[in-house]
């Protein structure tokens, strides 16, 4: 495997999608803005969703269009959920979305309100679409490791809908651990199963440190062969929709884990270091990984 580790941010959209205060477009724009110039290249900015249900997101079409506009060539995704998600985010211009399924059922009747048949249908409708516009295509698989509402998921159902959606001929799947619950050994062990049989230079992970285990759990996949990492600037996000979910792996602890193991990920540490009082500007609370203490102190 290679020795670059791509940090997916999902701060803007997962980070902020799930704190209670509303950020205002031009503060999301400064943290875009600073994001892209310490050396992010990979961020999702964007849900196409109601603004009703997630008000955090109602500037998704403003933000996407904006961040076009600014940087041609980043990979900038937008999230979205069906049909009217997927011919928003085009119309938003839009070229990389990121579609939400789910592996268990009872989650997935609960975050998009349809069965887990029903939702793979709409997925294969719009990622046949997708090919045809030439758009680029991630999926999520949530609940992959454990469901709020069933428990631990059993690995081959994960495996098997992975399969299902891979066929599909998506570009990257990312599998999360939505609430956090997950452990090292079964991270490990699924993504070491799942590179076997889908390669793994398109597989990413998506933990979240809810038992303070994020950071053992994205050692496990990169051990397993894993290259690309979800991560959310000061540990923000969650789901609004899984109960018990807590912030997600901290980028800046990706970004410190992965320079320890001799891994490269192009992102300028200090420069990241130094958004994080921006963060803490717009969400009017204190944020941060568990390198934040250490690194103000060695800045004294």
């Amino acid at each position: 495997m290679n020795d670059f580790l791509q940090i997916c941010e999902v701060g803007l959209r997962d980070g902020l999608q799930n704190d209670p205060m509303v950020v205002p477009t031009e503060g999301k724009k400064r943290l875009m803005t600073g994001l892209v110039e310490a050396g992010l290249s990979y961020i999702e900015s964007a849900s196409y969703v109601r603004p009703s249900a997630v008000p955090q997101m109602g500037d998704s079409d403003e933000m996407m269009r904006w961040g076009r506009e600014q940087w041609p060539d980043l990979l900038q995704t937008g999230l979205i959920f069906n049909q009217k998600g997927y011919d928003r985010a085009l119309e938003s211009g839009c070229r990389a979305v990121a579609l939400a399924l789910t592996v268990t059922e009872s989650f997935c009747r609960a975050n998009n309100r349809m069965s887990i048949p029903e939702s793979l249908a709409i997925a294969k409708s719009v990622i046949e679409q997708a090919h045809r516009d030439g758009v680029w295509v991630r999926v999520y698989l949530s609940t992959a490791w454990v469901c709020p509402f069933e428990g631990p998921t059993p690995p081959d159902r994960t495996i098997s809908l992975a399969e299902t959606v891979w066929a599909m001929g998506i570009d990257e799947l990312s599998v999360a651990d939505t609430i956090g619950y997950a452990d090292p050994v079964a991270v490990g062990r699924l993504m070491e199963r799942l590179g076997k049989r889908l390669g793994m230079e398109r597989l990413a992970v998506h933990l979240h440190d809810t038992q303070a285990l994020g950071l053992a759990n994205v050692m496990a996949a990169i051990q397993a062969g894993v290259r690309i990492v979800d991560a959310s600037l000061g540990g923000l996000g969650g789901c609004p929709f899984a109960p018990g979910a807590a912030g997600n792996l901290a980028t800046e602890d990706a970004v410190f884990l992965a320079y320890k193991l001799g891994l490269g990920t192009g992102v300028d540490f200090p420069a990241l270091m130094g958004l994080l009082p921006l963060v803490e500007e717009l969400v009017g609370h204190p944020v941060g990984g568990r390198i934040r203490a250490w690194y103000d102190n060695n800045q004294r």
